[in-house]
């Protein structure tokens, strides 16, 4: 029996290895159909990859490096003051955190480099050279950073400035007879500015399930002024306990139209402070040139005829 299973299994294992050898193989034109099939897909595969955009190909890898080895530089607590800046200056379309992280590696990697190949052009000394790099390396790493407190300093300065006629067309609505939430549809539909979007942001936020006094909170919390600040603490203060708003919405108008003359007054006093440091190095320069650069000339010219 021994015997007898050992040379079924024998066979067995010829006729695998024969049906093996035996298979068909492709051969002449079938042999070339399917190189150009295999060569097709290859080629199909190649201009889909060129079909990509540069940023698809090259970019967003870059950025995706970059992101990582920013968080591991940054840590966890930098991401929370990114998205305060982000806040602060109105959240600038397609700016996220993580583009933000990726701006400030590729910028410290970019602008030393640029920085010492311009060296190397005109031949400047190598302790230059290192000092550029080590200025492009800190200036690259914070730009983006410097941005953004641009950013939220002029937006600051916008809701400042158009604050008290949003809140008077605001007070204007509401003793009208609309209701709050209406009114600050229409301030929101019929004035611009980062009021205007802010307005229109507690709306949406509303509308998703948030309670007035929160979205009113998240507002005041997406700016430093203090002027929304205290607005926003009347409103829900006058919401919380019943207050007419209108009433309250005539005293805010009030003192902040009173905030914004003493802010325009107090940029104004800071007018001649500001100007005296380009006169001094760029005006006065000039107008000595002028007017003393003949006089110069002429007493020169007199000594050395003498």
């Amino acid at each position: 029996m021994l015997l007898l299973l050992a040379f079924v299994l024998l066979l067995g294992a010829i006729a695998t290895v024969g049906v093996a050898f035996t298979k068909e193989q492709p051969q002449g034109l079938a042999r070339a159909l399917e190189a150009l099939e295999h060569s097709g897909q290859a080629g199909r595969d190649m201009a889909q990859e060129a079909d990509r955009s540069f940023a698809d190909r090259i970019v967003s890898p870059l950025q995706d490096r970059a992101v990582k080895i920013g968080r591991r530089i940054t840590g966890a607590d930098k991401a929370e003051r990114i998205r305060r800046r982000l806040d602060l200056a109105g959240n600038p379309a397609g700016w996220t955190v993580d583009r933000v992280v990726s701006f400030k590696v590729m910028f410290a990697a970019a602008l030393p480099l640029l920085g010492v190949a311009y060296g190397v052009l005109v031949h400047i000394p190598v302790t230059i050279l290192v000092l550029i790099g080590v200025g492009g390396l800190v200036l690259g790493f914070v730009a983006p950073d410097l941005y953004l407190y641009n950013r939220g300093v002029h937006r600051s300065d916008q809701i400042k400035r158009t604050l008290a006629d949003a809140v008077d067309l605001l007070t204007i609505s509401v003793e009208a007879g609309l209701g709050f939430d209406a009114a600050l549809q229409q301030v929101a539909r019929h004035t611009g500015g980062p009021v205007a979007e802010e307005f229109a942001r507690v709306l949406r936020e509303m509308q998703l399930g948030k309670s007035r006094s929160e979205a009113l909170r998240a507002m005041a919390a997406r700016s430093n002024v203090d002027d929304l600040n205290t607005f926003v603490g009347s409103m829900v203060q006058a919401d919380a306990f019943g207050i007419p708003i209108g009433q309250v919405l005539r005293v805010q108008s009030g003192e902040i139209r009173v905030k914004r003359r003493q802010y325009a007054e107090e940029k104004a006093q800071q007018v001649p402070v500001k100007i005296m440091i380009p006169l001094i190095l760029f005006i006065l320069p000039c107008l000595f040139v002028v007017i003393l650069g003949p006089a110069v000339i002429s007493a020169y010219d007199s000594f050395t005829n003498n």
